[in-house]
């Protein structure tokens, strides 16, 4: 298989390509998701819409410095019945969510961008339905406590492979593309 860059910072992300055999150089995009965000929630984008946009505006903006390279650009958001919830910026912020999220169903969007030349070539866009726990607001809290402010921002508020998994009762869905990279499509396409 071609060896990618990454443009993307996520060492989950990056995990998940070496231990699937795809070399990697990481190059993340540094994009400013909020305007990209709110001007696509503006003209009435779907969560699916935004998750795809970001995915292959990172790959795209990498990819026109690096020629000749595929280019691998991701993106996760959780969509709760419309509304789209992005990473907290703060402790206080990841309680809200997990409070919004609270004993209720919401869908994990995973959107993946292969580019060559600044331009897309690949996309695929997978989702993943979770029900989370009904718990008390001391739960949530001692929950918080466990996890490092590294995992709590770049993974948004729960990261599934470690302390997140408790947080369910039910997971409907493919562990990698909640983790924010479905990779067997990602091997189909690098295979062609």
């Amino acid at each position: 298989m071609p060896d990618i860059v990454l443009a993307s910072k996520s060492i989950v992300r990056k995990n998940i390509l070496e231990e699937n055999k795809i070399s990697c150089t990481v190059k993340p995009s540094n994009i400013d998701e909020e305007p990209v965000k709110n001007s696509l929630l503006k003209e009435g984008a779907s969560p699916e819409a935004i998750s795809k946009n970001l995915a292959e505006l990172k790959a795209n903006k990498i990819s026109q410095k690096m020629h000749e390279n595929l280019v691998l650009g991701a993106d996760s958001v959780i969509d709760l019945n419309g509304e789209l919830i992005s990473k907290p910026e703060s402790r206080d912020e990841a309680l809200e969510i997990l409070k919004k999220l609270n004993g209720k169903k919401h869908h994990l969007i995973s959107s993946v961008c292969i580019s060559k030349n600044g331009s897309m070539v690949w996309n695929y866009t997978d989702k993943a339905k979770l029900t989370m726990k009904k718990m008390s607001i001391n739960e949530l809290q001692q929950y918080l406590s466990k996890i490092t402010d590294e995992a709590l921002y770049s993974y948004n508020v729960y990261q599934i492979e470690g302390e997140g998994k408790n947080l369910f009762t039910d997971i409907d869905g493919d562990l990698d593309t909640i983790m924010g990279l479905p990779i067997k499509k990602i091997k189909d396409f690098l295979k062609k």
